[in-house]
């Protein structure tokens, strides 16, 4: 198993069953499109962030005010907060959501929304391994 996989099926583990659901309502698709979806992008917006953003964000202190202009899941971006990771995913998305449409065929604006969805799981994933030291990916 690659690290890619790794990375990727830690954050399907933190997305869930409910999330993956809601994931794939959001994007128009089945589950199936929805882990597509998360596989293809996961790594990808991963890999926008500067290498010392994931540790400096693990340090800081938890931030009281959730995401600002992305949207929450379960809870799960609301408990990491905002931060220089969140304004670099953010900028992200956009060319990660060109790329995985083309891969998955659904038009950018729906990929778009779903990362929004997908977003805070994915710094959730990297600042607990930021916190126990596995790195990013």
């Amino acid at each position: 198993m690659s690290d890619d996989s790794s990375f990727e099926q830690d954050v399907m583990n933190e997305l869930g069953d409910d999330g993956l659901r809601q994931l794939a309502q959001q994007l128009g698709t089945d589950a199936a499109g929805a882990q597509q979806v998360v596989e293809s992008a996961a790594s990808g917006l991963a890999d926008g962030l500067p290498p010392d953003a994931v540790a400096s964000e693990a340090a800081a202190p938890p931030q009281d005010a959730p995401l600002q202009g992305v949207a929450t899941l379960g809870g799960l971006g609301g408990a990491v907060g905002g931060g220089l990771m969140a304004g670099v995913l953010a900028k992200a998305t956009k060319p990660v959501a060109t790329a995985v449409a083309k891969k998955t065929g659904l038009p950018v604006a729906t990929v778009t929304r779903g990362l929004e969805l997908l977003v805070p799981v994915v710094l959730a994933v990297l600042s607990k391994r930021a916190a126990s030291g596995k790195g990013p990916k």
